[in-house]
């Protein structure tokens, strides 16, 4: 049975009030077409109103206010959201979130991905340990990230002798997600996307809801045509389509076929990022990469480290993976984050995360925005931003070895690299190594209960955690112990006897060396 094609306009049309919504998409994958159709209609005649959305992680572009979930960053249209991250949404954060005009929860983006696909099952939610001892725990805060968010919507559970988080799903009526290719029948392949994502679980899900599904692709092809091994979801889940012939992969990227595996690029081509501070903890992070590893590489400064693994020529010798489902390659940082060049494989984002909880994970490089004395890590809520955890929650309580990277301090701070030093022209206004942080997104004790190693690299010092507390264990050639690094910490932090200095090769131009260090260590 062919499926009606809709304009942008008219699939916005859909929505009603009150709906329960579901907004498919990873960072820049996104059915971009519908979101901004949704918000033209609102503006022009104020409907709908009060939806409810739920989308698994960020779905946007930090340097953009008019991406992704930034369309629906008006006042009325939506009553409540609970999604995976804001950190690149920060029109919608600022002007929602923070603003307390709406009820916003976040939960963990594994969790989310997971609730789609038990949503699709009929199940009332998810049972997991991921979030115990958190900010999502209901001990402490639920997963709510600001006044107006009242309602319970995480509950501790008891089963088979120990504790449990149970989050309890929406029933969805409306979803928007998006695919390469459509044929006659509504038949779904992704040929061009850097992910799959859960759009086949959302669908599935809505469709078993009695909701209705749309989805936006690139193309259509006559019924029948799409090899059965390339269909991603089944004509009867999809009730409409729209199609955008000039739909990007990505906010940044038009087309690269060596992120969804049409082709392969030399790793020689990737040019190495300037040598910066980001780009001395990504190097210094990398020094922590073990042969044979399977790798997560969360946002930020870690995600620069994927760059450093492509000039020292070790990405054959580990598995780089991101939370949206990509395996092996080069993984993208910035508008491409959740992407990877010349990707091993692709696979939907649950599976993803049922490696990831289930503690598949060697090591795992995530950054950071604050710590204390504890090692507890706050990534989530700082300032004036609510940016939520993303995959970080998943990712720091399950991987075996973790890795922390940030600055020491924030907010101006100045630096140079001068012949294998570093001097700090201008100490940062803030302090992020403080007494205790503004929301636990990482549990220092109950990762080490859990037997878990953790270390925190800084441009200028690097720390591991111990049983009683962070030990000081490197610092930076050309700065000073007292006045460039305790004195910049908020607690007092224990020196290692035998403090050693960084490696000089972090503060010089070129390969470090790594691949030679590789070697020798299989």
């Amino acid at each position: 049975m062919k499926r009606r094609i809709l304009s942008p306009s008219e699939a916005a049309g859909l929505i009603k009030d009150g709906d329960v919504v579901i907004i498919g998409g990873n960072g820049g994958m996104a059915p971009e077409t519908i979101y901004a159709a949704v918000e033209k209609r609102y503006l022009e005649t104020k409907e709908p109103r009060n939806l409810t959305l739920l989308h698994v992680t960020g779905v946007g572009a930090a340097d953009s206010d008019d991406a992704g979930l930034n369309h629906f960053a008006h006042t009325g249209l939506v009553k409540r959201i609970i999604g995976g991250n804001y950190g690149i949404q920060l029109k919608f954060m600022k002007n929602l979130i923070v603003a307390d005009e709406i009820e916003a929860y976040n939960f963990p983006q594994g969790v989310l991905s997971q609730m789609c696909r038990a949503m699709a099952a009929g199940q009332p939610g998810v049972i997991t340990h991921v979030g115990l001892d958190t900010y999502i725990d209901p001990r402490l805060e639920g997963g709510k990230m600001n006044s107006r968010a009242r309602e319970d919507l995480v509950e501790v559970v008891q089963l088979a002798g120990r504790e449990w988080l149970f989050y309890k799903a929406p029933v969805p009526d409306l979803a928007f997600i998006r695919g390469t290719t459509a044929d006659e029948d509504g038949y779904i392949s992704m040929e061009h996307e850097p992910a799959t994502r859960e759009e086949l679980s959302i669908a599935t899900a809505v469709h078993n809801a009695g909701g209705t599904v749309v989805c936006q692709v690139e193309r259509m092809a006559e019924r029948a045509s799409i090899h059965p091994q390339m269909v991603r979801i089944p004509g009867y889940l999809i009730d409409y389509i729209v199609v955008d012939p000039n739909q990007w992969q990505t906010y940044g990227t038009r087309f690269d076929p060596s992120v969804c595996g049409e082709t392969r690029i030399p790793v020689s081509a990737i040019v190495p990022d300037p040598l910066d501070h980001r780009r001395v903890i990504a190097r210094r992070a990398a020094f922590e990469l073990r042969p044979d590893d399977v790798i997560n590489l969360g946002v930020g400064i870690s995600a620069g480290i994927a760059n450093v693994a492509a000039e020292e020529g070790i990405a054959d010798f580990i598995t780089l993976t991101v939370e949206a489902g990509v395996i092996g390659g080069i993984p993208g940082a910035a508008r491409e984050f959740g992407t990877a060049r010349n990707p091993r494989a692709i696979i939907d984002q649950p599976y993803q995360f049922d490696f990831y909880d289930g503690g598949g994970l060697d090591a795992a490089f995530l950054s950071f925005a604050e710590v204390d004395p504890e090692g507890n890590v706050n990534v989530t809520r700082f300032g004036s931003r609510n940016d939520g955890a993303g995959g970080f929650i998943n990712i720091s309580q399950n991987a075996r070895r973790l890795v922390f990277s940030g600055t020491l301090t924030g907010g101006g701070l100045k630096l140079r690299i001068n012949c294998g030093k570093l001097e700090i022209l201008e100490e940062g206004r803030f302090k992020k190594f403080v007494p205790g942080v503004g929301q636990i997104s990482y549990n220092g004790r109950s990762g080490r209960k859990r037997g878990q190693q953790a270390t925190y690299i800084t441009e200028r010092a690097v720390f591991e955690m111990s049983e009683n507390g962070l030990v000081l264990k490197e610092i930076a050639p050309g700065v000073r112990l007292k006045e460039d690094v305790l004195d910049q910490i908020g607690f007092e932090v224990r020196v290692d006897p035998e403090l050693k200095e960084m490696d000089p090769r972090l503060f010089r131009e070129g390969a470090m060396g790594l691949a030679e260090n590789f070697r020798h260590m299989r």
